[in-house]
């Protein structure tokens, strides 16, 4: 009996042990649950029951000065899988990544990994982004079949009037990993979002991005919604205005790409303030290939002409530099208006001949010459003026500097002259005095360096810094900024300077070689160049300012045509439809 009774005892205090030690455990594992790691299991069964799905914000417009949109956007779809935790065998999701496979034309085994991956970490995930509105419709058929697959509308970026101003406006792209680790914190991007890659939308990439929204969702055990908790309201980029006048712009745009070549730039300025009314680049770009529709077919090449003719080509300005040499003339007081000389067609230095277009015979003074474009009555005027006159009103009109529009990539040009040569070591010869006159040789202007000097004679001396912002308005209606135009430089010329050099450019267009830019009852000044080109055909210039009778000027351009042979014939009608779009002439 003794025997029994210990082995009793002993048997009862093991199981007394071990059940000591199972309420241990269980203690040890409650105070873990309820304290230790209870936000981490607090976490874990809220995403049980919610999903979270970002909105991207609609971007900011850009619009054009009367309000014509420029830059806007479309509705656009995308598709999220909710985890489906009760439908997550191997047949469900072979069934929904064959019919996911038909509808998106994805390869089947990277949506079932896509939909695996969703299932192990019990998050949403987008199957699909920026889908029409007409395939939207396609996928509501099959949400109603799928558990779990949910339809977000959003937006994508559209510009109506295809690659009008595009080199202005810019393009947009997915945002790169250089740009992600230079991003702004206080913006909320994500790995796919779609930011401005040059332009417009490039420079004004913080206030054309708005605040991204978001969807809290609660679902069922079968990844069905069953209602929002939540709908955080995305906010609007603030809209862009800009200087552009449409009407101006849509001519300046349908004159250079139907010219001769297609191909070319125009500048057009208000002189009174420098805000850029019109810019043109062609070749140019339809921006809209950059954001397709994920199901849209496009065969046209991500391959764009980025560069900006307008401040980035280089070209000699020809007989528009004219107006320089006679602004040299009658500061040195060595041109007399008046005085005549007679053109032979030619003229010898150092035993070279320099041609003049045509022999266009005696009486040729300043309206004449400037009229008819006669070279030999400028390379006398140069050879009296000298060329480091010349060169010294080039500097006063800024050449060989950026205007300062803020854009990047902008050319400075170059300047032309003896002082130029000197600095390089290189001698200046009585040859070079007589290209100077005429604006061939070495030197170098941009289609927007031009308007500016329109611009300057225009106005009488005043250098604006070019700008094609107006303003920016943001969803709520503030205003964030105004433009502030500014005055960059004072050109101080001897009193009536500016008034002789105006009436010789309004003979050009009244009665000689720019009469293709005559509009009735508007008083048009300009001047026609043709840049002598060793790789193929000429190029046409024609600059010109205007206004209406008895006003001051309000409209200064720069019409560029590469290889358009003359700026008579390429350029000035050009100018003229340009001109006449602004003051509503038909």
């Amino acid at each position: 009996m003794k025997t029994k009774t210990f082995f009793n005892l002993s048997r009862l205090k093991h199981l007394l042990f071990l059940a000591y030690l199972a309420a241990a455990v269980i203690t040890v594992r409650l105070i873990d649950i309820q304290f230790i790691s209870h936000n981490r299991y607090t976490q874990a069964a809220e995403q049980n029951r919610t999903q979270i799905l970002y909105q991207t914000a609609p971007r900011g417009r850009i619009l054009a000065s009367g309000g014509e949109l420029l830059a806007g956007n479309q509705p656009a779809f995308s598709l999220y899988y909710l985890p489906a935790f009760e439908e997550s065998s191997q047949d469900y999701m072979e069934s929904l990544s064959s019919d996911m496979a038909n509808y998106l034309g994805e390869d089947k085994a990277k949506l079932l990994k896509l939909l695996k991956k969703a299932n192990k970490s019990g998050k949403a995930i987008a199957l699909a982004r920026n889908i029409s509105p007409k395939k939207a419709f396609s996928f509501a058929e099959l949400q109603s079949y799928y558990s779990g697959l949910y339809l977000l509308e959003e937006t994508k970026r559209y510009y109506p009037s295809g690659a009008f101003a595009a080199h202005l406006l810019g393009y947009m792209g997915t945002m790169d990993n250089k740009f992600w680790a230079l991003r702004d914190d206080s913006l909320d991007y994500r790995l796919n979002s779609k930011i401005g890659k040059s332009g417009i939308e490039k420079r004004y990439e913080t206030e054309l991005k708005g605040r991204d929204g978001g969807l809290f969702l609660e679902v069922d055990y079968m990844g069905r919604v069953k209602k929002k908790i939540k709908d955080n309201q995305w906010r609007a980029g603030a809209d862009i205005y800009t200087t552009l006048d449409y009407k101006v712009q849509k001519a300046a745009e349908d004159g250079i790409k139907n010219s001769v070549t297609g191909r070319g730039a125009a500048v057009v300025l208000n002189p009174k303030n420098g805000a850029v009314l019109a810019m043109v680049s062609a070749p140019d770009f339809d921006p809209n290939i950059f954001m397709p529709f994920s199901d849209e077919e496009t065969k046209q090449s991500k391959s764009i002409p980025e560069y900006n003719l307008a401040i980035q080509g280089l070209y000699p300005p020809a007989s528009t530099f004219k107006a320089i040499t006679a602004i040299a003339g009658l500061e040195t007081g060595r041109l007399n208006p008046e005085e005549e000389t007679t053109c032979n067609g030619k003229v010898y230095m150092n035993g070279r001949e320099f041609k003049c277009w045509k022999k266009h015979g005696p009486h040729i003074d300043l309206w004449e010459g400037m009229g008819q474009s006669c070279d030999v009555y400028f390379y006398e005027l140069g050879g009296k003026v000298g060329a480091s006159h010349i060169e010294k009103i080039q500097r006063k009109f800024r050449f060989g500097r950026q205007t300062g529009i803020d854009l990047p990539g902008e050319k400075s040009g170059n300047i032309y002259g003896p002082s130029k040569r000197a600095r390089n070591k290189t001698y200046w010869f009585g040859g070079d005095t007589l290209n100077l006159s005429i604006g061939q040789g070495e030197l170098l202007l941009t289609p927007i360096q031009m308007a500016v000097f329109a611009a300057t004679l225009a106005n009488k001396g005043d250098i604006w810094r070019p700008y094609y912002i107006e303003k920016a308005v943001s969803s709520n209606g503030k205003t964030l900024f105004e433009a502030k135009p500014e005055l960059m430089q004072k050109v101080e010329l001897k009193p009536g300077v500016f008034d002789i050099i105006s009436k010789a450019l309004k003979g050009v267009v009244d009665n000689a070689t720019g009469r293709a830019a005559r509009v009735n009852g508007i008083e048009v000044h300009g001047k026609t160049g043709t840049a002598q080109n060793p790789h193929g055909d000429d190029h046409g210039w024609f600059m010109a300012f205007a206004n209406r009778p008895g006003e001051e000027p309000d409209l200064a351009l720069a019409v560029f045509v590469e290889f358009g042979k003359g700026g008579s014939s390429a350029a000035a009608p050009i100018a003229r439809n340009i001109i006449k779009a602004y003051y509503g002439v038909k």
